[in-house]
């Protein structure tokens, strides 16, 4: 093997490895699903410029602290999912598994405290009719929450296909489409809290 056919195979093998994670269909639909929150949040943030006190007064009834539950809650759960998709690496299923179940333990949670915060609102007379405040309130929570949801069935699904046997160290590519939907879930909501919440 002459040294030019080393280096034209090295650097083949080396863009592999550059390879994005799962497949371009998932990736397509991750890049949509960012545009539609980013007009979301620049539509919130435009909104608060122009109503500040009534932006202010809103965060005032909101829970901050439910959402740094749900933010710990989130970046926790995406951790697991990453620990997960690292045994599967190493061919260690049940290790995967056990990782995929807290992942889905933590999604939970969020889940649970959001609907918390939500019957609390409701509570205090507080709706999506209130005002323009709490309209971009629910509507971009409740487009989250559905995207927690759609992630949990996913994630529910990659722990049946493991279990089936479906994905080895070197056939995931599902399995890591996956996984990078739920890291979008978890970075969106790293955003959203402090926008909505903190600042």
């Amino acid at each position: 093997m002459t040294r030019s056919s080393i280096i034209i195979d090295l650097a083949e093998a080396n863009i592999k490895d550059k390879r994005l994670p799962g497949d371009l269909a998932m990736w397509f639909f991750i890049l949509a699903e960012l545009t539609v929150f980013a007009i979301f949040f620049i539509g919130f943030a435009i909104s608060e410029q122009l109503n500040p006190a009534m932006f202010s007064q809103g965060k005032d009834h909101l829970h901050p602290i439910a959402g740094l539950i749900n933010t710990i809650a989130l970046i926790t759960s995406s951790f697991f999912v990453a620990f997960a998709l690292r045994a599967m690496h190493k061919e260690q299923v049940k290790k995967s598994v056990l990782r995929l179940f807290f992942a889905k333990v933590f999604g939970t949670i969020y889940l649970a405290v959001k609907i918390w915060e939500y019957l609390s609102l409701f509570e205090q007379g507080i709706s999506i009719e209130t005002n323009t405040f709490f309209t971009l309130y629910f509507l971009i929570t409740a487009f989250h929450l559905m995207h927690v949801l759609l992630g949990m069935v996913i994630l529910v699904f990659i722990a049946h296909s493991i279990g089936q046997k479906k994905y080895t160290k070197n056939h995931n590519s599902g399995f890591e489409a996956g996984a990078s939907y739920w890291h979008m879930v978890d970075l969106l909501w790293i955003i959203l809290f402090p926008l909505i919440y903190v600042i």
